[in-house]
């Protein structure tokens, strides 16, 4: 009798354990196709952000990637004048149309061969080796005087934020008025304090290099907020204890900004760096600013003194026989900025502490 009910027992437990066995192996099943549906929910939530690059990025890079190629760009207005892809497709399957495009590297050959351009991207060059380095040093010192300040802290960040959501044509009409040349305007009238006379600063009769100045000092105040806004995030995310180490160990304050702060916002100074050298490869709104008069003058009496490359394929866009050549110099562009992006990223793997 008692083995009876042990057997039974035995078997209800064997049932039981079988049971578990099952139902853990359901829940797996219908856990899997949780994650699953998960999965599909990430990319249904992706797909408005696909289709954004897709239309607004991919596809303007791929369509300027072939007209760039073509010589005769003018077969275009055979197809509306479009610069959409759909058009050039029927301009190629066009019996009737008299000139059918021809394809080869004739643009870039005549972009690089091109004094315009080169001069463009010799200005441009100058703009980005000068401004670049000056606006990060000045950025970051700017926020680490912020950091360790307490009293007004908050209507400095305000001042120094000012610039990032002011429109940068109406900042260029603010330096305008500053950089007026004679007595009127508010710098001459500063230099005159220290007896220097007044000075020819953006007019088509002011000196190339006085230009520079007066493109330096509005590059980097229209592009300093942003940097200090990410050293001030950068900073806060910093231990105090390796300050109060730094501090008992005797070290003064250029040492601690050498050795303790640059090193812990390295990421933020690389971010910092690559973003600010594709913009500042990107330069043409801040320079139509300054010397107004349309938005194809560059300073000076031929209006090309300080001409970017951004500057020179807006002027040969204008030309609709020759937006072949200005596709072929954006591309130039495009390249020049992946490489310098690329060796940057490079060079900083070493120093890059996250």
């Amino acid at each position: 009798m008692v083995d009876q009910a042990s057997k039974q027992r035995l078997a209800e437990l064997n049932a039981e354990s079988t049971r578990q066995i099952l139902g853990m192996s359901l829940s797996s099943k219908r856990s899997s196709k949780h994650q699953l549906s998960e999965t599909g929910k990430a990319w249904i939530a992706l797909i408005p952000a696909c289709i954004f690059l897709l239309a607004f990025m991919i596809y303007p890079i791929l369509n300027t990637f072939i007209m760039s190629f073509i010589e005769n760009f003018r077969f275009m207005k055979g197809a509306g004048g479009s610069f959409a892809l759909s058009n050039f497709f029927a301009a190629l399957s066009n019996s009737r149309l008299s000139t059918k495009p021809s394809f080869s590297f004739q643009n870039y050959i005549v972009v690089l061969q091109d004094a315009d351009f080169l001069t463009s991207l010799g200005n441009t060059a100058l703009i980005v080796i000068v401004t670049v380095p000056l606006t990060i040093v000045v950025a970051l010192l700017i926020a680490v005087a912020m950091n360790s300040i307490k009293p007004l802290k908050g209507f400095f960040q305000t001042v120094f934020f000012l610039p990032y959501v002011t429109n940068a044509i109406a900042l260029g009409m603010v330096f305008k008025i500053i950089f007026t040349d004679g007595d009127a305007g508010l710098f001459n009238a500063f230099l005159s304090l220290f007896g220097v006379s007044a000075q020819s600063w953006l007019s088509v009769y002011a000196d190339k290099w006085q230009m520079f100045v007066v493109i330096i000092i509005y590059s980097i105040w229209n592009g300093i907020a942003f940097k200090i806004l990410v050293f001030m995030s950068g900073l806060a995310s910093i231990d105090n204890q390796y300050y109060d180490a730094a501090k008992i160990d005797g070290a003064n304050k250029a040492t601690i900004l050498g050795r303790i702060t640059v090193p812990l916002l390295s990421p933020q100074i690389l971010y910092i760096t690559i973003t600010s050298f594709i913009g500042a490869f990107k330069s043409y709104t801040q320079i139509i600013s300054l010397f107004g008069a349309g938005a194809y003058n560059f300073g000076g009496s031929t209006g090309k003194n300080w001409m970017t490359v951004v500057g020179y394929i807006y002027s040969t866009m204008q030309d609709d026989t020759m937006v072949g050549r200005a596709a072929a110099a954006s591309f130039v562009l495009l390249v020049i900025i992946l490489i310098i992006t690329l060796l940057q990223t490079v060079a900083s793997k070493r120093r890059v502490h996250y």
